[in-house]
């Protein structure tokens, strides 16, 4: 039997009890976060463009959660065991050599749990942002049991006009094709809501982008609740926080950065809409029957996703408006520049 691993402890600034921030007399003082595989570790999943990097930028305004960049090495990590698992004559030489599925799995939860804690800032609530590691949902269940796991879920002709017009590279994505490319959302999604399914509503939850993005404050609400953290209304303003010390740390490497520097808004979600060839628009329903699984109408172009909050309509003519800005704010955060004051927000039909 393989021991367990002793409680480790990362270390956070004291947060001023009166707004959350790391400064004012108690700036100096450190408190000690203890962390192991019974921590509720938060794992936010989906197909890449489905609005994880949003969920996770929401979530790092919250001066109690730390989520950060993707990692890249935790989902690659859970695909090399699942090799492990499938290759019968992989898996008795393994065991040949004492190298157990006990072993491996206490190793393989020492790496996620290391990576997860010591690659940002120590924070009361740890998680991790790597779109494919929900693929291994069940698995890692079993290896943090107190885990939860956010299943970020799009509009698949949305994700794959994401995927194919920004040409972001994915493991089996045809970038000219968007016939294969949905065919590889439909599976990679079978698989994820599944896994989802599977190990039960108490676990994982399901969240639309779309309804993210159309009533934040409704869906952060639920959110919170269910990964059992008190509010906050910084979550709400998760665009205040790009690179702000204690606050969101993003990558110039990942292709969602120039978008989650904008407050939340609407205007990307049917953006899709006429750039779908005609014969793969017919035999929609056939190409991605998840869609209908997922309850989006794969025949209805432009769908109806619902009406948009007051502030998140506000926020999108905002941008609309201000489009020369929000580029100049893009360049400064991918080159680390000082920002430049946001031009006043002036509600519709004022």
């Amino acid at each position: 039997m393989v021991p367990r691993e002793p409680t480790k402890y990362i270390y956070a600034p004291v947060s001023n009890p009166v707004n959350g921030s790391s400064s004012g007399p108690a700036a100096n003082q450190r408190q000690a976060i203890p962390y192991d595989d019974q921590s509720p570790l938060i794992f936010i999943g989906g197909m890449p463009r489905s609005g994880t990097t949003l969920m996770r930028a929401m979530l790092d305004a919250h001066p109690d959660v730390r989520c950060g960049e993707e990692t890249r090495v935790i989902p690659r990590i859970l695909g090399i065991r699942t090799q492990w698992s499938r290759s019968a004559v992989e898996k008795r030489r393994l065991d040949e050599a004492g190298v157990t599925d006990e072993v491996i799995d206490s190793a393989v939860k020492s790496f996620i749990l290391e990576i997860i804690a010591k690659h940002g800032e120590a924070a009361p609530h740890l998680c991790n942002k790597d779109p494919f590691t929900l693929k291994s949902t069940f698995y890692l269940t079993r290896l943090f049991p107190n885990a939860k796991f956010l299943l970020m879920i799009r509009d698949g002709r949305a994700v794959v006009h994401s995927i194919i017009s920004r040409q972001v590279t994915i493991s089996g994505f045809d970038l000219k094709s968007y016939r294969t490319s949905l065919t590889k959302w439909n599976q990679a999604l079978d698989i994820m809501y599944s896994q989802c399914l599977r190990v039960g509503q108490a676990k994982c939850m399901p969240v639309y982008y779309e309804q993210l993005a159309l009533h934040p404050r409704e869906w952060m609400v639920r959110i919170l609740k269910f990964l059992d953290i008190p509010w906050n209304e910084s979550v709400m303003h998760h665009e205040q926080f790009i690179d702000k010390p204690g606050g969101i740390a993003l990558s110039k490497t990942e292709k969602s950065t120039d978008q989650v520097i904008k407050p939340v808004n609407s205007g990307a979600l049917s953006n899709w809409v006429g750039h779908i060839p005609e014969d793969v628009v017919r035999d929609m329903a056939v190409i991605a029957p998840m869609l209908r699984t997922l309850g989006y109408n794969p025949n209805a172009n432009p769908p109806n996703y619902g009406q948009p909050d007051p502030n998140v309509a506000d926020n999108t003519i905002h941008i609309k408006q201000n489009a020369d800005f929000w580029r100049k704010r893009e360049l400064e955060v991918l080159h680390n520049k000082p920002p430049l004051n946001s031009p006043r927000l002036e509600p519709a039909g004022r």
